[in-house]
């Protein structure tokens, strides 16, 4: 299951800043309609605790991958070292300019400056013999029964369990080896052979000499650039980390996830030819859920869903056979400096023909497509620039890009300019670029964002974005613009205090509904958060959030609503610890909605949207006990005073509240 109501992955013992990076990321993806997932990007720290990362080796692909340092704090960290030739000791940290002792402290855990942790000579051998293994069997449910798994006609094939299974090893970030498989709820076990509907497996190998930096057999993920034609690992969009928007991933990446299109199944590899000058080659073929035509002959849409639970879903199940394939050639001729020229082909069994649609006239159509790009990324001094140009060669289609800079203004100021212009008839099947929507087309905008550190305790963060679309989008039937601004103003106490006031505003056009033609009109959204976190031992914490927001346009006036939450979280150094929360909220609908981050059982956390009126608590329950064993269990409910009921369709249980509840179980060797 995908969107943003779907589990993704956290990391062990989730840090507030964590929590808050999630929170805005699938916020801010949730609110353009797309889907999301981690990718488990967050759980690399985990190998990172085993086997720290060496700072006097590590790349800037490297450092990004931590989520952990802004890409100013990055550049600085690097210059820094090369400047004085390595670092002996982890308190030369704090001679780098704009590391803040939180950023520090935060850090300390996965990094290391000794040498031969993760030196190129470890024997292939070593790799699989050592390292850290990992099981996981967790199984979750909604306890009230769904319109779709009534009898005697039941419109699903399956029962409502959500079943999961997973087996990695790890030695470090050198080897990652895994299987992971899923049954979704309505899914049927033993359908069609297979006992569960979704199956993932990888093998992934990192520096095994001098010439092969990356092998990748079986599923992984490939991100080139700034996305503009290729980008299916994790990136940052507009969040309170304000700073953080060039997109900075290694090429290849293992893949472990659950999301059932977002990656490439086949082979890739990057190899070193020369010091300066690095290629990567991959080929994919994987079957994809696609939408018929009513010939049979195309597809109208690819499906992002991940369900195969009724007759009409699982009839387009593997409609389709997407092979992917590329490269890239990326070329340092300085240490300052690199380039690096893309290349992607897709190529569909079935062409894609889209319903025709006046806001998906330049969409792409056909069964083949070539994408190319040029990326670059040059420091010099307090300035990073970063950016990327895409097309398609030999095809009558537009263009996108996307230019940047990051500038170092003071150790305690750092600001962030972005401008992107992505033609209405820019065509790709994989883009995923900074923007306000996804998809890499039809939209231009220059976004500005400061991180400034005014004083030891203080943290302010801010972005403004002015964007407009040149044609039509779906349910806009109109040309439209937008704007959106953003202020956090953070106050820390180390190890006591974390807590932040901030104001968003928004305003853009939405397109009216039930006219034949919808004018659009602006709609303007505010909303304020004031939120702290505090020790009241070493081992309990309690959170509190108030939440007030405001929206306006021409067809529903004025809504407005107001959610407050309570947590207590305790994390001793024993075997037991819990999360728990009791949340109230009251909001006149769902334009006036609330996204609030969840801890759940490990690596399926929550972000969901709180709108209506009613009352939610759950209760997670975490017992390390055993050696190498976690056992965890999680009960979470919904109530609503508002008279409405949970669900649609095959969802709706008539009824004003939802439970959910899960176990899992963790092997650590």
């Amino acid at each position: 299951m995908l969107g943003f109501w779907s589990g993704t992955p956290a990391v062990l013992a989730q840090t507030e800043a964590t929590d808050r990076l999630i929170e805005d990321v699938v916020a801010q993806q949730a609110e353009e309609g797309g889907a999301f997932t981690y990718n488990a990007a967050f759980s690399l720290l985990d190998a990172y605790r085993n086997r720290p990362l060496n700072l006097n080796r590590a790349t800037a692909e490297e450092l990004g991958a931590l989520y952990l340092l802004s890409p100013p704090q990055i550049d600085r960290l690097i210059d820094h070292r090369d400047r004085v030739g390595g670092f002996l000791s982890i308190y030369e940290l704090q001679a780098v300019e704009g590391l803040d002792l939180e950023t520090i402290r935060q850090l300390l855990p996965y990094v290391t400056m000794e040498k031969g942790l993760d030196d190129v000579s470890v024997p292939l051998r070593t790799l699989f013999s050592a390292g850290t293994r990992e099981a996981y069997l967790r199984g979750t449910t909604r306890l009230e029964t769904a319109r779709g798994y009534r009898a005697p006609d039941p419109a699903y094939a399956g029962d409502p369990l959500r079943l999961y299974a997973k087996y990695r090893q790890r030695y470090g970030d050198q080897l990652s080896l895994g299987v992971v498989m899923e049954k979704d709820p309505g899914e049927a076990l033993f359908a069609d052979g297979r006992p569960v509907d979704y199956y993932s497996a990888h093998l992934f190998l990192r520096r095994l000499n001098r010439r092969v930096r990356a092998v990748a057999l079986g599923d992984f993920t490939v991100s080139f650039g700034q996305g503009l034609i290729l980008y299916t690992g994790f990136g940052f969009g507009k969040s309170s980390y304000s700073t953080s928007v060039a997109r900075r991933s290694s090429t290849l990446q293992p893949y472990a996830s659950v999301n059932e299109f977002n990656f490439m199944r086949g082979a890739g590899v990057t190899l070193a030819l020369g010091d300066k000058l690095e290629a990567t080659v991959f080929a994919s073929r994987r079957r994809r859920t696609a939408n018929p035509t009513r010939d049979s002959l195309g597809v109208t849409s690819l499906s992002l869903s991940g369900y195969h639970r009724t007759a009409g879903e699982r009839a387009d199940r593997n409609a389709l056979t997407q092979s992917s394939y590329g490269g890239s050639l990326r070329y340092r001729p300085l240490r300052r400096l690199e380039v690096a020229v893309n290349v992607l082909g897709e190529h569909l069994s079935r062409p894609l023909q889209p319903t025709p649609r006046p806001y998906n006239r330049y969409y792409f159509r056909g069964a083949e497509l070539l994408n190319a790009s040029v990326d670059y990324r040059y420091r010099l001094r307090n300035f990073s620039f970063f950016g990327e140009v895409a097309g398609s060669p030999g095809q009558q289609s537009g263009r996108a890009m996307l230019h940047g800079v990051n500038i170092g203004l003071d150790p305690r100021a750092d600001v962030a300019l972005v401008y992107r212009k992505y033609d209405r008839d820019y065509r790709a099947l994989s883009a995923r670029p900074f923007g306000e929507t996804s998809g890499g087309r039809n939209e231009e905008g220059i976004y500005v964002g400061v991180d400034l550190r005014p004083a030891a305790r203080w943290r302010i963060n801010a972005y403004y974005d002015l964007w407009r679309h040149d044609w039509l989008r779906y349910l806009v039937d109109a040309p439209s613009s937008g704007r959106e601004a953003r202020l956090r103003v953070g106050y820390t106490i180390k190890r006591k205090l974390d807590s932040y006031a901030e104001l968003r505003h928004e305003n853009k056009g939405r397109g009216l509904a039930g006219e034949r033609t919808d004018p659009v009109v602006p709609r303007t959204r505010t909303q304020l958060r004031l939120h702290a976190g505090y020790h009241l031992t070493p081992a309990l914490e309690w959170r509190s959030r108030l939440d007030l927001g405001r929206t306006a346009d021409r067809n529903d006036g004025v809504q407005a609503g107001v959610m407050l939450f309570q947590d207590l979280h305790y994390r001793p150094t024993g075997p037991f610890s819990f999360s728990a929360r009791l949340a109230g909220y009251r909001t006149d609908g769902y334009d006036v909605r609330f996204y609030e981050y969840e801890n759940g059982l490990t690596y399926n956390a929550f972000v969901l949207p709180y709108y209506g009126e009613g009352m939610r608590g759950y209760l997670l329950l975490r017992y390390k006990g055993l050696r190498g064993l976690t056992v965890e269990a999680r009960i979470a409910r919904s109530q609503r005073f508002d008279g409405g009921t949970f669900g649609s369709g095959q969802e709706a249980t008539g009824l004003s509240h939802r439970t959910e509840g899960g176990t899992q179980l963790i092997y650590r060797w």
